[in-house]
């Protein structure tokens, strides 16, 4: 975790405990540091599993043994490795996966195939087996931590600690949903773009939880971009305990459904916002909503497009309401769009409409609105009823200075 903390971090939410879900944390010592970085949750029988993992093609072995983990929907334990992703490490990488499986595995009595890891990290160093072993063992034995240690412990260049909860009434029972999460560069919507977990003691069927996963990632994490790279390891995963006694959810028409996955969209919503407020370098937290596009796949695209743009980000970290350049990335986009239609603003202040700027334009509001630390821009395209919302950060020197001297 990095010393300087971003001007945007949120302090860390008070998170109660759920029920069949036991934190632990140890240090392995895969870097220089004086701190924990192995994290390990360990999880009830019978615990369903769902996952969104990366699809970046040079995906590390968690990713891809996580894949094929996932199609059983069910998880003992998971553990999370800070400070080296074990990505394009080849079978050397592998067999430190499979080690930790195994070790993990036999102290809990568990099948292998329900020891989910992740691991976050320099690219292209092998995974060290005989610190992964020490540093399992030693999360083995460790005392019971709370969920702020643990979201500490999966952090790499992030800043701050980052959390979410949300409550939801299902079959007359209130259930639990609590997530960490880690991520500040790197990260551009391609499936997650980052390590996010969620665990709730809900009774849900791996199905439905996957169901009700995919669909909150496409609104939320596929929504957040801080630098346009997706990374080697990206994975979010949800477990579901079964432990508050629920009738066990399986389809939309089981009573409590729609307040589960409400309550699971709005923790996935709360996490990518925290990443994108983490963005390596970011000082503002900027919101991009884009209306009247075709559809509203073609609106997301649209909006990723600016989001993604080095120039609109820049004028957005130096304060400049320099419209021309949200045009520029709109045009560049692919998507269809039609100049004489296009209407442009910031913070709910109109620069242009219908292709041309407003006679009555005033620029001092739009000024004021860029001087803070939250920033909207609005682009109706005035084709169609599609709609999205993206979020990204502002693009500054810090960014640079992170990320030129990263190995170190």
């Amino acid at each position: 975790m990095s010393d300087a903390v971003s001007p945007l971090a949120s302090p860390f939410p008070a998170m109660p405990p759920v029920a069949g879900v036991t934190l632990r944390v140890a240090r392995a010592g895969y870097k220089d540091w004086g701190r924990c970085d192995l994290t390990f949750a360990e999880l009830a029988e019978g615990t369903a599993v769902a996952g969104v993992f990366t699809r970046n093609v040079c995906c590390s072995s968690e990713v891809e043994l996580g894949r094929e983990q996932i199609k059983a929907g069910r998880a003992r334990a998971l553990v999370v490795n800070a400070g080296n992703s074990n990505a394009f490490t080849g079978y050397r990488g592998r067999e430190a996966v499979e080690q930790i499986m195994v070790q993990v595995a036999d102290g809990l009595g568990c099948d292998a195939g329900q020891v989910f890891v992740s691991s976050t990290g320099v690219i292209g160093v092998p995974l060290p087996k005989d610190k992964a072993r020490d540093g399992v063992a030693a999360a083995l034995v460790a005392e019971p931590c709370g969920w702020e240690d643990a979201a500490h412990t999966i952090g790499t260049t992030d800043t701050f600690a980052k959390g979410a909860t949300a409550q939801a009434v299902v079959d007359g029972r209130t259930v639990t949903l609590c997530a960490i999460i880690k991520g500040s560069g790197m990260i551009a919507p391609d499936m997650a773009t980052m390590l996010g977990y969620i665990f709730t003691d809900a009774a849900v069927s791996p199905a439905f939880l996957q169901e009700c996963l995919s669909a909150a990632n496409r609104e939320t994490f596929s929504c957040i971009t801080v630098d346009s790279d997706t990374s080697t390891s990206d994975t979010v995963l949800a477990f579901a305990t079964g432990k508050a006694g629920n009738a066990p959810l399986t389809a939309f028409d089981s009573p409590g459904a729609d307040a589960f996955a409400s309550a699971l969209q709005d923790v996935c919503r709360q996490l990518a916002h925290l990443v994108v407020k983490d963005g390596e370098g970011a000082q503002k937290f900027i919101a991009i909503s884009v209306s009247g596009a075709v559809s509203d796949a073609s609106a997301r695209t649209v909006g990723l497009a600016i989001a993604n743009s080095p120039l609109v980000k820049t004028a957005i970290a130096g304060e400049d309401a320099n419209w021309g350049r949200v045009v520029m990335a709109v045009g560049k986009a692919g998507e269809p769009a039609d100049r004489d239609k296009l209407s442009i603003g910031f913070g709910g202040t109109w620069a242009a409409r219908d292709g041309l700027p407003l006679a009555d334009y005033d620029e001092a509001p739009v000024a004021a609105h860029l001087k803070g630390r939250e920033i909207s821009i609005e682009v109706d395209l005035g084709l169609g009823e599609g709609r999205a919302t993206v979020w990204t950060c502002d693009l500054t020197h810090g960014y640079i200075s992170i990320n030129a001297d990263y190995r170190s």
